[in-house]
């Protein structure tokens, strides 16, 4: 880890490279600076919450916006840190290692041992293979047997379209209130074997023990100063916590979050501009929700939040969305969509709650704009730098943003 610290830390001087931002910046200039962001984010390590990487991350992300000249700041809060100490699944030979679900309840060393079969079965343990989304079909299925508590344990497969190495893992969206059996998240190298066993009715063993350890969580934000601080303030944010390292999945809303932050502040804005990086995104937007707590009032006060959401510079199947809280919000991004010559995949119907982040804000009644997308390597080990990211995406719509951004702040 201190060889670590140093790279991080030797990264940062490096990027002290005097530039010039131009609206219509050279598509070369502008990825570059995203790939060093990217490549710095996600050479740290595992993002979870609270964890030392976080703090190192957190770190990190407060050398690169004092060396863009702005002043940052930071909120931190106590919260319960999840430790697996045991997670494994047997089945007579084999033996498995995963991840446990953050939100459900744990065992023993000791674990659950019964028949395995598929969920929603009679077999003691349940057994799906998906993917990580709960609005997936067999998310659902997933959440419909936690609630039941039918099976004494649950194993979720990662879908075989994603990597055989490392489980890709589910988000804890019940985080502050933990519910139903122990679950457990493989890998799918061994499916094969797990689906000839739950044919014969094989005795399966999960173990799922865990603790909770005292941490804290921080968010780290910045200000730039408007010339007319009367004018209702625009907001910029977007997580940096993840399950992996998360190369595309956050990388590309942190890079644009700090171009963002460089054009807006060389445009002179005319209204300050909030900057807030949130931890706890796998863990029910915990960070947000700290965030919002203590400025309540923003998510109306404010003129628009910009939401930089998850996966829209991933390079297998990104798939990218758009989501608007109102047609003005909408009319104001498309001239830079075309300029940069993007376009969404997707687009979130006006009035429907939205997705990510960006729901906090319509659930409190606020104007937004949310990006977002899929990928291929969502939530999974193999979302590294640099082979999960797709640079000549994410230089188009990180420029389209910070046009959008200056615009904005204008």
């Amino acid at each position: 880890m201190v060889s670590k610290r140093r790279f991080i830390q030797g990264s940062i001087l490096a990027s002290l490279l005097p530039f010039q931002y131009r609206t219509q910046a050279s598509e070369q200039d502008m990825q570059g600076r995203i790939a060093e962001i990217i490549s710095e984010y996600a050479s740290q390590g595992v993002h979870r919450t609270g964890t030392e990487v976080d703090h190192l991350s957190a770190d990190w992300l407060i050398g690169r916006i004092k060396y863009l000249g702005v002043d940052p700041g930071e909120s931190a809060f106590p919260f319960q840190r999840v430790r697996p100490l045991n997670a494994s699944f047997s089945i007579s030979e084999l033996n498995v290692t995963g991840l446990p679900l953050f939100d459900c309840h744990y065992t023993d060393s000791k674990g659950v041992s019964g028949s395995i079969g598929e969920i929603g079965s009679d077999a003691d343990i349940g057994v799906a293979m998906s993917i990580p989304l709960a609005s997936s079909e067999n998310g659902q299925r997933i959440h419909i047997a936690r609630q039941q508590g039918k099976h004494k344990a649950i194993v979720i497969v990662t879908d075989d379209r994603l990597p055989p190495d490392g489980p890709a893992t589910l988000n804890a969206e019940n985080f502050k209130d933990p519910f139903g059996p122990p679950v457990l998240q493989i890998s799918n190298k061994h499916w094969p074997e797990m689906q000839k066993a739950m044919r014969s009715s094989a005795i399966g063993r999960v173990v799922v023990q865990c603790d909770y350890v005292d941490a804290t969580a921080r968010n780290i934000t910045a200000r730039l100063p408007g010339q007319n601080p009367e004018l209702p303030p625009l907001v910029i944010m977007t997580p940096r916590s993840g399950w992996w390292a998360c190369a595309s999945e956050r990388g590309g809303g942190i890079a644009c979050f700090l171009e963002m932050m460089r054009g807006i502040k060389e445009s002179g804005p005319m209204r300050d501009v909030i900057f807030t990086a949130n931890t706890g995104h796998e863990l029910g937007h915990t960070g947000l929700d700290h965030y919002l707590h203590a400025n309540s009032d923003l998510i109306q006060e404010a003129s628009i939040w910009v939401h930089l959401g998850a996966n829209f510079v991933a390079r297998y199947n990104a798939g990218v969305r758009l989501q608007y809280s109102d047609a003005e919000a909408e009319k104001t991004l498309a001239p830079f969509l075309k300029a940069n010559s993007v376009m969404p995949v997707k687009q979130t119907k006006q009035g429907e709650r939205p997705l990510g982040e960006a729901r906090n804000i319509h659930d409190g009644g606020g104007r937004y704009v949310s990006i977002l997308g899929g990928n291929g390597l969502f939530h999974h080990p193999a979302d590294d730098w640099p082979d999960a990211v797709n640079m000549d995406l994410a230089a188009k719509w990180v420029n389209a943003f910070v046009q959008l951004g200056v615009k904005l702040a204008s």
